[in-house]
């Protein structure tokens, strides 16, 4: 059976995507998904010369909606680009084409896990990822300035995967984000900085490329 057009791990090798994906996709993976390109800017520059895709989606996503003007503000105090965003449900294509998921809560892993798409080994949430992340040797992992971003990037996921089992969290709530939806602006920025905490090394791992000072 050939894997369909585009396909995460077995499809195309010149771009890598990383879907993030929340409840209603104008909260958490929002802030998620903008944070994420905001890193790889300062990292590489031009996050798409390296081949990486960031994307988002909802597992009942308010499709076509504005992000919460909460997390708009949120992603201004980083700097960060909130302009342009349009909510989206969650789809198989968004699944299938995606070579890492990263999901705010086990519940949703659990959801993006049962559409199929061999996605098991390809979806964690994201403080479940960074966990893992922080396990893996560096130097185990392709040179992205000799093998490109996207081969290391695929080898970080197989290497998350390998350790998924051995590597548990300490407490079932270590691995969620909480949902900020209708909380005042002093939740929402808390919940900003600790996805913000879980992105960096994850970001840094996937590009060897540590943040600026």
């Amino acid at each position: 059976m050939t894997a369909p057009e585009g396909r995460g791990i077995a499809g195309r090798t010149d771009t890598f995507r990383i879907l993030h994906v929340s409840t209603g996709n104008v909260c958490r993976s929002p802030i998620t998904e903008r944070l994420t390109r905001h890193a790889l800017v300062d990292r590489l520059g031009d996050p798409l010369s390296g081949g990486l895709i960031v994307e988002s989606a909802g597992t009942w996503g308010h499709e076509g909606a504005p992000m919460e003007a909460n997390a708009e503000v949120v992603l201004a105090d980083f700097g960060a680009d909130a302009s342009g965003f349009v909510g989206r449900e969650l789809l198989d294509e968004h699944v299938i084409r995606a070579d890492l998921v990263l999901t705010a809560t086990r519940d949703h892993r659990a959801q993006v896990i049962s559409m199929g798409h061999s996605a098991g080994l390809r979806t964690f949430t994201l403080k479940e990822f960074t966990r893992l992340v922080r396990a893996i040797d560096p130097a185990t992992l392709p040179d992205a300035r000799d093998e490109g971003v996207v081969e290391r990037a695929r080898a970080l996921v197989r290497a998350a995967a390998a350790l998924r089992g051995w590597l548990l969290a300490p407490t079932a709530e270590a691995d969620e984000v909480y949902d900020p939806y209708g909380a005042p602006i002093t939740f929402f920025r808390s919940i900003g900085d600790e996805i913000n905490q879980a992105l960096d090394p994850v970001v840094t791992a996937l590009t060897g490329v540590r943040a600026p000072h």
